[in-house]
């Protein structure tokens, strides 16, 4: 049959190739026609909550008016322009709204395309700073397990190399240097002790390597796709000063927890420290248009500007994209001009509540929330297919990875709809 003779989700089945999927065995998959506030709605008119903020970044919902018409407005003006030895309004009033809500010392930013892009500027300027300062054979990098950096080959390399998507890739990709994810969770007593606390193991690996170690790269707090953990700050403290005495960078990776989604506006608010580099995506836009930037300190910057060859060696062609930028300034306004923690709070409250029953189920290993992120850890692989299976009786779309049944609901998620969230977890929780 030619192309022409096929359905649209025919076409899609045959041709369309979706993230983690077997070409052959694809799944259950629906074709959207249109979506607004916490709704996507199916061909045949189904109505379903999005529970997974399409992938944590449709914070403010679908087709919010304001980031719509903020693209709208900019696509009459100027869609876009190179930013090699140009610039534009968009860029300049979105780079002074990051300053605004960022930490302190993060003065620099680097605009790009996407998260795990934002990983890959990081690592770049880890490894250039390095150079720069007269350290040539730091180019490698530490990190935790359990974690996840995206889905490019330098961001894969410092992905768990063991539980993680990308263990396949082992072999092919650079070797850096793993320690056990920090033991102490979030709500737990904090112990002193090195050998309890994981900072043993850190030290021993970070001094083992120092003259090779560029940097330490971590999400803060929250450990996203690696499994929905939630470890103590406190570890994060510690590390900031081991680095410093070693002489290695520390970059936060708060593309999942940035922007209000853990209960602070960054997950760095946890902290007593800041990093030299974070990388921010996913929400910058309120998931409107792709987006994503890396900002690091002056040191960090200037020293890259003080060595060989002087210039930070990356550009995207879509750098600073105005319609991008556009987006990112109407969703910050939004976020930051409404009560966002009172919203964030309440919702984590509701789940709470909500998700309590699911530790009496059987099969149930943990139930977690830390601000608008609800876990049901399971002791068994939750498969998604089975899930999007269910999802025209429950009404909501989840989609389960691993172990986990969770969701990120939009900010604008009411007390009802989050009920129905809440209750769609816990039907798959009895029947998966």
């Amino acid at each position: 049959m030619s192309a022409s003779g096929l359905t649209q989700l025919e076409f899609d089945q045959q041709h369309l190739w979706h993230p983690y999927t077997n070409v052959a065995r694809p799944g259950p998959t629906f074709v959207v026609k249109e979506s607004e506030g916490v709704h996507i709605t199916l061909d045949d008119g189904t109505r379903l909550i999005d529970a997974m903020s399409s992938w944590w970044c449709m914070m403010h919902g679908h087709k919010n008016p304001a980031i719509t018409k903020a693209i709208h407005d900019q696509l009459d003006t100027l869609p876009h322009v190179m930013f090699g030895g140009l610039t534009h309004d968009p860029a300049i009033d979105l780079g002074r709204k990051l300053l605004e809500i960022t930490p302190d010392s993060l003065t620099r930013i680097f605009y790009c395309d996407s998260g795990s892009v934002s990983v890959e500027v990081a690592m770049k300027m880890a490894v250039q700073y390095q150079h720069a300062i007269g350290q040539p054979a730091r180019k490698e990098f530490a990190t935790i397990r359990s974690g996840y950096h995206g889905d490019t080959w330098k961001a894969m390399s410092v992905c768990d190399p063991d539980t993680g998507m990308h263990h396949l890739f082992q072999g092919a990709l650079c070797v850096q240097h793993f320690v056990s994810r920090p033991p102490i969770r979030i709500h737990e007593d904090w112990i002193d002790d090195p050998a309890q606390n994981g900072l043993g193991e850190l030290r021993q690996v970070l001094e083992a390597s120092a003259q090779k170690i560029a940097a330490f790269i971590l999400e803060p707090v929250v450990q996203g796709t690696g499994g929905m953990y939630f470890y103590h700050p406190e570890y994060l403290n510690q590390a900031r000063a081991m680095c410093d005495e070693l002489g290695i960078l520390l970059i936060f990776d708060e593309i999942a927890t940035g922007f209000g989604r853990t209960g602070e506006l960054f997950a760095t608010g946890f902290c007593r420290v800041e990093p030299d580099i974070i990388c921010l995506g996913k929400g910058l836009t309120g998931g409107h248009i792709s987006f994503a930037c890396t900002m690091t300190n002056d040191r960090v910057a200037e020293g890259i500007g003080g060595g060989n060859p002087g210039l930070f060696m990356h550009g995207p062609t879509y750098m600073g994209n105005p319609l991008a930028c556009a987006a990112a300034k109407a969703s910050l306004d939004l976020l930051t001009g409404q009560n966002w923690r009172g919203t964030v709070s309440a919702i984590a409250e509701q789940m709470r509540a909500e998700m309590a029953p699911a530790r009496d189920l059987p099969n149930v290993a943990d139930v977690r929330v830390l601000g608008a992120i609800g876990v049901i850890e399971m002791k068994h692989h939750v498969s998604a297919d089975e899930a999007h299976a269910r999802v025209h009786e429950m009404g909501v779309f989840l989609r389960p990875f691993g172990t986990n049944i969770y969701t990120m609901p939009p900010f604008i998620t009411a007390p009802d709809q989050l009920s129905e969230i809440t209750a769609g977890m816990l039907r798959l929780a009895r029947e998966l």
